[in-house]
């Protein structure tokens, strides 16, 4: 972990082609999300680099800033099936954060080792000077991927429709 880049693992006992599926779907960001942040997702699930859905966000979970509720569009910037996907979040700020938030995905002999990771080292400065990065913290990122394992082993709720 670099003082820009906060990444976590963990195995969780299903292969990586299952766990890539349901983060390649919108609903599974908000299925599996452990800020209290994403609401709901608007969307099909994503194919390529440069795909995009939207995200209905709260930031009144955070407590931190009151920008109450707003959506934010999800943008796709690595894409390689069952081994990682990465997005960058695109809003209504200007200019854009430029954080990006990603997985990667290797098979292991009892699943899959899982690193979250969140990386802010190529924000824009009007953010760095601002101070307010990093947005989620390591617990965050270590809570979704608790909730990860426990959707994909069939005990979590994946919205369906």
């Amino acid at each position: 972990m670099t003082s820009e880049r906060i990444e976590v693992q963990r195995t969780i006992a299903t292969d990586p082609a299952t766990i890539f599926r349901l983060l390649c779907d919108p609903r599974g960001h908000v299925a599996i999300d452990s800020s209290g942040m994403l609401l709901d997702a608007t969307g099909e699930s994503v194919s390529a680099v440069d795909d995009t859905f939207v995200v209905h966000m709260d930031r009144e979970a955070l407590n931190d800033y009151p920008m109450g509720k707003y959506d934010v569009t999800v943008a796709i910037t690595t894409f390689a099936p069952d081994r990682e996907i990465a997005w960058t979040v695109l809003g209504q700020i200007d200019p854009p954060l430029g954080h990006v938030y990603g997985y990667t995905l290797a098979p292991v002999d009892d699943g899959t080792l899982v690193t979250s990771y969140y990386d802010w080292s190529s924000i824009d400065p009007v953010w760095r000077d601002a101070g307010i990065f990093p947005i989620i913290s390591e617990a965050a990122l270590r809570a979704t991927l608790g909730i990860l394992a426990r959707t994909v082993a069939g005990r979590g709720s994946l919205p369906t429709g």
